[in-house]
């Protein structure tokens, strides 16, 4: 083994050493504080239902299939479909994303071992920090994943490296089509970056038909699911439809930006965050644009450009997106990580040491404060009221609001539906199914966005097959929004919960609208 090789194997332990040690001590930390019936629940039913044989997208609706069956796969291996062991599932995601975060930093770093260790570990606090909210850790750590391919072909550009970037564009889009989107995107600029003034433009053709073919190898797991699973093509075409006729990738929010905080009206502390929220929001925009601009004037003008900084000037803009199309913190956090890597690599090209890591520990920082206000090890220890509660045999430390609904939840079942008979729970808590332990009686665990008519006709008869014992609506207005009000956006699926069950008056929230199942012997 030459010198160069034991120091790319020594520099691969050392990443890898990095990484484990902030994943596991972060899981360790907070493994067992929160508990998500929203958005965690849908990824959760997702995956346990993968388990007895189910299909996502085809048999209850889902994000694209490669995050449940990742999930499933540790299920399997673990024995366990609990909520803990999903969050496991999720923490070895995490290692990869981190890990190839951390390695497309590396590329930039020259200085000595100790200096190098020292800065990596500030980055990985930074990168962790931002991990949030836990259920969407496998999304931000596809971004990282991303770039580090991005970052290898812009190294040595070659066919081989081509296809290699190809297949991570095709299991990115696996776990995501928007991730397929974004980094198809960022691929594409990528190669028109190095089109420029290329030393093999012979070659150019055949790196993007190996690009192209890698990109269909990777996306082999949905194209076979398209092919040989009964239903399944129909399902994934109407979820493409429906987005499309919505007009839009998520629900959107006003973009806080920072001249809109109310200044005065809440606090230095929470003023200070949103401050630096809208400035985040700033960066993406300003950086991105500003970095693309930047790399491809050098090109144009012959000069080097470190690969790492033109692998994030390709992605950052289209990850940007993800931010833009709700624009609240969780979803900043998701589109945030080629900014991140980028401030990292460019402050480790500066010659100023103290200016270097001044501006690196004050990343850190600014980004522990951000989220200090989200993360759930935090919230458990300075927040009051949080209470252990039982989930999937694991005891889960949760906040009040969070705790009544889980006993709520616990107790209708009790009362209307013993002994394994189905419970219906909408729109807004798809983590009741697993933490029932039952199968959800309709396709839409998750009835975020209006639906037509036929659709809601379709799913009455599934409820009506199912016969829960209860139905909770939990009858909220998605963002202050009436139109997105469950009474307002599944109007005829309301009215027959209206019309074939009875109210349960005793309900400890008024926008739990709570009815049980008639007494069937009553009824006869």
């Amino acid at each position: 083994m030459d010198n160069a090789t034991k120091e790319r194997t020594l520099n691969s332990f050392m990443l890898l050493l990095i990484s484990a040690t902030f994943v596991v001590a972060n899981f360790l930390w907070q493994g067992h504080d929160g508990f998500n019936l929203w958005d965690e629940g849908y990824l959760w039913y997702g995956a346990q239902q993968i388990i007895k044989g189910e299909v996502p997208v085809r048999d209850f609706m889902a994000y694209d299939p490669g995050r449940y069956y990742w999930s499933a796969g540790f299920f399997a291996l673990m024995g366990d479909t609990g909520i803990v062991a999903l969050r496991a599932a999720v923490a070895v995601f995490q290692l990869l994303g981190v890990y190839a975060g951390l390695w497309t930093i590396s590329i930039a770093l020259r200085s000595n071992t100790t200096r190098r260790l020292a800065y990596l570990c500030i980055a990985a606090i930074t990168l962790m920090a931002w991990m949030y909210p836990r259920h969407k850790i496998i999304d931000m750590s596809l971004s990282m994943i991303v770039v580090a391919s991005l970052t290898y072909l812009l190294l040595s550009p070659n066919t081989k490296r081509y296809f290699f970037l190809g297949v991570i564009v095709g299991i990115a889009a696996v776990f995501g089509r928007n991730h397929g989107v974004y980094a198809a995107v960022a691929s594409l600029i990528a190669v028109g970056w190095l089109a420029i003034k290329s030393p093999t433009p012979d070659n150019r053709l055949t790196d993007i038909v190996a690009w192209a073919a890698g990109v269909a190898v990777g996306y082999l797991p949905v194209l076979a699911m398209c092919l040989f699973t009964p239903g399944y093509f129909t399902a994934f075409i109407d979820t493409i439809v429906f987005m499309l006729e919505q007009g839009n990738t998520n629900l959107p929010l006003p973009i806080p930006w920072p001249w809109t905080v109310g200044f005065g009206t809440a606090g230095v502390v929470i003023e200070t965050r949103w401050f630096l929220i809208g400035l985040c929001f700033m960066g993406l925009i300003v950086f991105g644009s500003g970095a693309l601009a930047w790399v491809f004037k050098e090109r144009i003008k012959g000069r080097a450009v470190p690969p790492e900084l033109v692998a994030v000037a390709c992605a950052t803009l289209p990850y940007a997106h993800y931010a833009f199309a709700r624009a609240d913190v969780g979803h900043l956090a998701q589109g945030i990580y080629p900014l991140l890597l980028g401030i990292f690599i460019t402050l480790g090209t500066l010659h100023s040491e103290t200016l270097k890591w001044a501006l690196a520990i004050l990343t850190s920082v600014v980004s522990l404060f951000i989220l200090a206000a989200w993360q759930p090890g935090v919230l458990a220890r300075t927040q009051d009221g949080w209470t252990s509660v039982e989930v999937s045999g694991s005891n889960l430390s949760m906040d009040p609001s969070t705790a009544e609904a889980v006993h709520l939840l616990r107790d209708l079942t009790n009362r209307y539906a013993p002994a394994g008979r189905s419970v219906l729970v909408l729109p807004f808590w798809p983590g009741a199914y697993p933490l029932l332990g039952r199968n959800a009686p309709l396709w839409e665990i998750y009835a975020l966005s209006p639906r037509s008519e036929a659709f809601q006709r379709a799913e009455i008869q599934r409820i009506k097959k199912a016969d829960p014992g209860f139905a909770l609506v939990f009858n909220m207005a998605m963002d202050g929004r009436e139109e997105l009000r469950f009474s307002n956006s599944h109007r005829w699926i309301e009215e027959y919960i209206h019309t074939h069950f009875e109210a349960v008056t005793n309900s400890p929230n008024a926008a739990y609208q709570i009815y049980k199942a008639p007494d069937k012997t009553e009824a006869h």
